[in-house]
């Protein structure tokens, strides 16, 4: 899609904005506030043990009791969490009874939070929840990352593990964007860097994915290039000073445009075999994206998408956009995506556990993945599994 007046002329589309955003150093403790302004009183926390045993856990507890909101806890979510985390989280919460829920920690904890949240409104089986609309609303959710990368806390959708089937799952409708996004740098000072390189690789392929994708607009590109600018910017300081709060800021702004970018847009073929990677070796989300991009960013530039790459080149200080600068922008992007490698997070699909014998599965569950289809190119098995073949 061309960004000048005669293509704008031609569109047209619909943007459903998002929830309330309190952003800022200390921003968790507008927490009793926020949800008063919800006509609650009562939470139910869903977190994740690293998050639990850094102490944020209790951190927002105290909070809450400070001003008399009674909560309950669940602090078991796993990564990539599963249905039959969701299904247990969600009877916890129905047992505590009438309480929003509250997402703390990085997009495993969100996307679990929003199965609760579904569940807890609905009953029954995640799985048979129709995708849309059609049901009864979720309970509100309030979500407050402490991580910089999913940008979950933008929109209403979900990603669950099917263990049994190999596969994830997608929920989502209007009712899962949460009400309220805390976004407070302070809770992600003490993120390791390792994870910190792996969410922030997250954050800048969302912002890479919005821009190429088939389903992009003016709306999404103004937020993709911020959330490129500010990710190439601050996420090598984030993860080499991790105290830096400045770094921390950005990084953070940046993941929620870059969430805010891929609401509107949809993703693409990184995403798409990156979610089959993680259905079959459980690797971190963010790691197994960085193993895969390199080889995509190859496919779609060759396949035609070469002036999207040559403005992402632009954002990153390596060319002009105007000019054919689609390889300067995939080395760019590549170069920044081994961060993570650099802080010990393998990049290589066989270090995450894929091995040759996979390769056919992979990529038939990455083609029958929703975002695949919204890739710029669209790519054969044949073609796609020797894709994968390069990153092993």
């Amino acid at each position: 899609m061309s960004g000048g007046p005669a293509g704008t002329a031609g569109l047209a589309f619909s943007i459903r904005p998002p929830g309330r955003i309190e952003f800022g150093a200390g921003a968790v403790r507008r927490l009793p506030g926020s949800l008063r302004t919800l006509g609650q009183h009562r939470a139910f926390l869903v977190s994740d043990p690293g998050v639990r045993d850094a102490g944020l856990v209790d951190r927002v507890l105290a909070t809450l009791a400070e001003e008399g909101v009674e909560a309950a806890v669940f602090a078991e979510v796993e990564p990539n969490p599963t249905l039959d985390t969701v299904a247990e989280a969600a009877a916890l919460a129905r047992e505590f009874g009438p309480a929003a829920v509250v997402a703390l920690g990085g997009g495993s904890s969100m996307d679990a939070a929003k199965g609760v949240a579904l569940l807890t409104g609905n009953g029954g089986d995640l799985t048979a929840l129709d995708f849309g609309d059609g049901h009864s609303p979720a309970r509100p959710l309030v979500a407050i990352p402490t991580t910089a990368g999913t940008g979950a806390e933008t929109n209403g959708f979900g990603v669950i593990a099917d263990p049994a089937a190999r596969r994830k799952i997608y929920i989502g409708n209007s009712s899962l964007t949460p009400k309220v996004a805390i976004l407070d740098p302070e809770l992600t000072v003490g993120l390791p860097a390792p994870a910190t390189a792996a969410t922030g690789t997250d954050a800048l392929v969302h912002g890479v994915e919005s821009l190429t994708s088939r389903g992009r607009n003016p709306v999404s590109e103004g937020y993709a290039h911020q959330a490129i600018r500010l990710v190439h910017r601050w996420l090598p300081i984030a993860v080499t000073d991790g105290a830096n709060l400045e770094a921390r800021a950005n990084l953070l702004l940046g993941a929620h445009l870059a969430g805010l970018a891929l609401t509107v847009s949809g993703l693409g073929l990184v995403h798409g075999i990156g979610h089959a990677v993680t259905a079959y070796t459980g690797a971190a989300h963010g790691v197994a994206l960085a193993a895969v991009l390199e080889p995509v960013l190859r496919f779609n530039t060759e396949g035609g998408s070469a002036r999207c790459y040559a403005e992402i080149a632009f954002d990153l200080g390596v060319g002009d956009p105007g000019a054919p600068a689609a390889a300067n922008a995939a080395a760019a992007i590549a170069e920044l995506c081994r961060v993570p490698e650099r802080t010990g997070c393998y990049t290589s699909l066989r270090a995450l556990g894929c091995t040759e014998a996979q390769l056919p599965d992979l990529a038939r569950t990455a083609l029958a993945d929703p975002v695949t289809a919204n890739n710029p190119s669209q790519p054969s098995q044949t073609q796609l599994t020797a894709l994968i073949r390069t990153a092993l």
